[in-house]
């Protein structure tokens, strides 16, 4: 079956549309947002106009109905002006919303997901702590079960983004707290109307200034039993389903950092001149564009296949892991070399180069590092860790083709 890079007329026209959102309402304000560390709530109703807080939600549901290659084009869009607006996509979006949507029962999903899905109400997802990061199990928030059937929750999530700005929050908590991974379950918590939770603002960041990240703390914070997502003890699995998505749109983000970081490279590069040459003749700045022209072909290409796999309703953490370790250090890179091109004018905030370059670093870390993906990547490749599960097939392509993709 031959491969069809070609995008679909619904796919070309959320990309224009979000493009001439990101190009007329993000870039113009995006330094000034970034240097005054403001969360800018008017491009965040920008994106709930667009669609694009429910892109991938069924419109049963209140979502836009969009797929997977969609979702990826609106992360591109989106980062390529301004992270903390992709930031919010992986976390209300990717992590929260497609959890519920694969999670929690109909009753659940008209509560939580519809609004939303609608962007009326933004969401959070609390897994992080201050001791458990890449190890889940270390978790020690609990949720205790009462004789009412109801749970009480406590403890704190740290580095959570939009902690203070959110709705709604995943949570995961130990129901068994001897279980380890077994002993994690999931909960919706309503951040502004549960008795119990406080939040706080995270201040001194590296980056993304112009997004919202903090703590959330959990002090008898008592869940009636519909807060369950899942059943008990299958938080952990629902956390994994959950990094799929997420780490898919930062990913999908990371590709966008490469392509500002590359049209603002070439446009100095034909601008600039020294030694009476333009500097884009200068071959060390030709092998910086050319680096980021490779990182970007490849980091989409990574992507969009996961987004295949993902429309095609494959298993992907293979290849969603993949591409958020490739992407994320392809987007460090170019900002890295986008600095370089534009010499001492790089170093200056209201350039703009420098909020790329401090941006990309964090999902380097975040949503699994880069150290834990190549492990995943290495273990599955000598066979001791099979990434997509018992029995799938080594070739993602031979799924796909039998999937109809």
């Amino acid at each position: 079956m031959p491969i069809d890079l070609s995008l679909t007329e619904d796919q070309l026209q959320i990309q224009d549309a979000v493009r001439d959102f990101v190009d007329e309402r993000v870039l113009p304000v995006a330094v000034a947002n970034d240097m005054a560390h403001r969360l800018d709530m008017s491009l965040i109703d920008g994106m709930r106009e667009l669609g694009i807080l429910g892109a991938p939600i069924p419109t049963e549901h209140g979502g836009a109905g969009l797929d997977f290659v969609a979702e990826a084009l609106i992360c591109e869009e989106i980062e390529r002006g301004e992270a903390a607006l992709r930031t919010l996509i992986s976390v209300h979006v990717g992590l929260n919303s497609l959890s519920l949507l694969g999670n929690a029962n109909e009753d659940q999903l008209e509560r939580w997901l519809r609004p939303q899905a609608t962007g009326e109400k933004l969401a959070c997802f609390g897994l992080t702590e201050p001791n458990a990061g890449s190890d889940v199990a270390a978790m020690t928030t609990t949720a205790i079960k009462q004789g009412d059937g109801s749970y009480v929750l406590n403890g704190e999530k740290s580095w959570i983004s939009y902690a203070a700005v959110a709705d709604h929050a995943l949570v995961f908590a130990k129901t068994d707290p001897q279980g380890g991974h077994k002993g994690i379950s999931a909960f919706v918590v309503d951040l502004k109307h549960d008795e119990g939770v406080t939040t706080s603002e995270y201040e001194g960041k590296l980056g993304v200034w112009a997004g919202s990240t903090g703590s959330l703390f959990f002090s008898d914070v008592r869940l009636p039993a519909d807060r369950l997502i899942g059943e008990e003890g299958a938080g952990f699995k629902i956390a994994m389903y959950s990094l799929d998505h997420g780490r898919f749109t930062v990913a999908a983000g990371a590709v966008g950092v490469i392509r500002a970081c590359l049209e603002m490279s070439t446009k100095y590069a034909n601008e600039r001149e020294t030694m009476g040459k333009k500097i884009g003749t200068h071959q060390f700045v030709q092998d910086f564009i050319a680096q980021m022209v490779a990182d970007y072909e490849t980091s989409r290409l990574l992507v969009w296949k996961a987004a295949w796999a993902k429309n095609a309703g494959v298993r992907n953490t293979k290849e969603t892991s993949l591409a958020k370790w490739i992407a994320t250090e392809a987007a460090f890179r170019s900002a890295h070399n986008a600095l370089q091109i534009h010499g001492a004018l790089g170093f200056d905030e209201e350039a703009g180069i420098a909020r790329f370059f401090r941006n990309a670093r964090a999902p380097i870390i975040y949503e699994g590092t880069t150290q834990i993906h190549k492990m995943m990547q290495a273990e599955h490749a000598l066979g001791w860790r099979e990434l997509n599960g018992r029995g799938a097939a080594p070739d993602l392509h031979r799924e796909l083709v039998g999937a109809g993709a």
